[in-house]
């Protein structure tokens, strides 16, 4: 009996076969039970006329998951950048900091009509929060967006000589900029071995197993540690867009996804289904 295989290339040794057994498969002690199979040395090593189906799971070193994920995307988004509409570094950091808890697409419809009006730093530190409130009034919390633009601006003025400055300490300083936009900032148009996690980057990145990773500080110190420094800046990007298209919060399309061979998440979903199988 031939048992499918699938054309993955790995070392050996990060090869975990579970399967569902064809015949008796409690009368046989010597015989594996989904996860609880031990890692083998080679696929050939199972008897082929035992089993009828199995899986093929693959319970990697994380350096090999970070191999996978930099090679895939590499190939599949080698130009990824942000969604967000800027002309200049003074354009980007206004759209990042709107961007807080607010779709990019709702960004990109405000932005235009607030650069207009106010297109470069000085313009936008003349003003008052009550007139920037009127060109952002669609987007989350407007008040306080309204008031931490003004602020940022004078900042960016007054002690930045009003250019952005690239350290994420210097850029912490103005309001309405934690470390999350500084990252933004950072690494988009520094292109700094920064990385700003968000939602999509935290889900995203654990849902693969790149982290365990409880906080957003935690996650950003471990993608930093394993990324290859000169990946960091677009890795950003890949987490992002991946995770707002694909991995999606509620129901991840794992279906259309090219990367569930290297998924932590779709490995244990794959295999609670087969356990509910079994218990069927």
């Amino acid at each position: 009996m031939t048992i499918p295989r699938r054309n993955i290339a790995l070392t050996p040794s990060v090869i975990h076969i579970d399967f569902i057994q064809q015949i008796n498969p409690l009368d046989d002690k010597s015989q594996f039970y989904p996860h609880t199979s031990p890692i083998l040395h080679h696929p050939s090593c199972i008897s082929h006329s035992t089993f009828s189906i199995f899986t093929l799971y693959l319970h990697m070193l994380k350096k090999e998951r970070y191999k996978l994920f930099v090679e895939h995307f590499s190939a599949k988004q080698p130009d990824a950048e942000t969604e967000l509409h800027y002309n200049n570094p003074y354009q980007l950091l206004v759209a990042v900091i709107l961007s807080a808890q607010c779709t990019d697409k709702r960004v990109n419809m405000v932005t235009p009509a607030l650069f207009q009006r106010f297109p470069n730093a000085r313009a936008l530190a003349e003003a008052t929060p009550d007139i920037v409130f009127d060109y952002i009034r669609s987007i989350s919390y407007p008040n306080n967006k309204a008031k931490h633009l003004v602020g940022m601006a004078n900042i960016l003025l007054h002690e930045f000589n009003d250019v952005v400055p690239s350290g994420i300490d210097d850029l912490q300083k103005m309001p309405g900029v934690g470390r999350k936009t500084a990252n933004v900032i950072a690494s988009v148009i520094y292109n700094a071995p920064a990385m700003a996690v968000d939602t999509h980057v935290f889900r995203v990145a654990n849902r693969l197993g790149l982290t365990n990773g409880k906080t957003p500080l935690a996650v950003e110190k471990d993608l930093v540690k394993n990324l290859p420094e000169h990946d960091i800046h677009i890795a950003h990007h890949w987490l992002i867009l991946h995770g707002r298209y694909v991995c999606v919060a509620r129901n991840p399309k794992c279906a259309i996804c090219e990367i569930t061979y290297m998924c932590r998440y779709f490995e244990r979903l794959t295999a609670q289904n087969e356990r509910d199988k079994l218990k069927a």
